[in-house]
């Protein structure tokens, strides 16, 4: 896991990034709280065939906070809009986690062919009213700074994993988070779900939606209902696993992400 990675560098827009191999563009986003380094495993393996880019979200890592902090959810797909911009890349494939995937279904749903796949991992869709109203006090709480580190770790991993490299590098992003740009992306995670919520009739290319069986907030249920709304969705369930699964069984999403990266419909 501890996999060495380049220096970030950075967009004129502030979005800082590593570019790492040739081929084919896979951009990279990760979810709220954490970094880049989220996805070490599937920097390295799939830089082997394709030039992966991974950002970090506005507020994290290096990359600058977002002006507005009530920004919503669209602020953040009009920011990773224009880091594809800055980065001169006409189409990518695009893969998210967590609230990476809400910013990758929203840009599928914003800018059509340009994205010509993408991939959500523990993505969420149309909460219930239960689930929005407790995400809701989540964001209501940090934004008060009332901010919880143990409590995603909870959520995230089960007890087994606890002793484990993955929950071990988690923990570590976590503690790494700025407050404010915390705060301002929990607060478009928690509300943006119905965001983008309609538009997966539209998005043509191969789009897959994969997550833990055990996930208690990215269930299967979401991502099931997502492959079966997109014309060309993919549903695949982890076993055994929760929310971190790109870190907790990496070669069995990087499989399901090679096999996506191939599909043509």
């Amino acid at each position: 896991m501890t996999l060495p990675i380049p220096p970030r560098s950075k967009t004129r827009g502030g979005a800082a990034y590593v570019d790492v191999g040739s081929g084919d563009p896979l951009v990279l986003i990760h979810g709220v709280g954490l970094r880049l380094e989220a996805w070490l495993p599937q920097i390295s393996a799939l830089s082997t065939d394709h030039r992966v880019i991974a950002i970090d979200m506005p507020g994290h890592g290096e990359s600058e906070r977002l002006v507005d902090d009530d920004a919503p959810l669209e602020a953040f797909v009009a920011w990773c809009g224009t880091a594809l911009d800055d980065l001169g890349l006409a189409e990518v494939n695009l893969a998210g986690h967590s609230m990476g995937a809400m910013i990758a279904g929203g840009m599928a749903a914003t800018f059509g062919q340009r994205i010509k796949r993408v991939a959500l991992l523990n993505g969420v869709y149309r909460r219930d009213d239960q689930a929005r109203a407790a995400v809701i006090a989540r964001a209501d709480a940090i934004r008060a700074g009332e901010i919880d580190y143990d409590g995603p770790l909870q959520r995230w991993f089960d007890a087994s994993c606890q002793a484990s490299e993955a929950y071990r590098l988690t923990k570590t992003l976590l503690r790494q988070l700025d407050p404010k740009g915390y705060a301002t992306a929990y607060g478009a995670f928690a509300r943006g779900d119905l965001a983008f919520a309609d538009a997966w009739p539209t998005v043509a290319g191969p789009a897959l939606f994969l997550t833990g069986e055990g996930d208690p907030n990215s269930t299967p249920a979401m991502a099931r209902d997502m492959a079966a709304a997109a014309p060309a969705g993919i549903g695949e369930i982890i076993e055994n696993h929760r929310h971190m699964v790109n870190l907790t069984a990496p070669q069995n999403v990087n499989r399901l992400l090679r096999d996506w990266l191939a599909r043509t419909v």
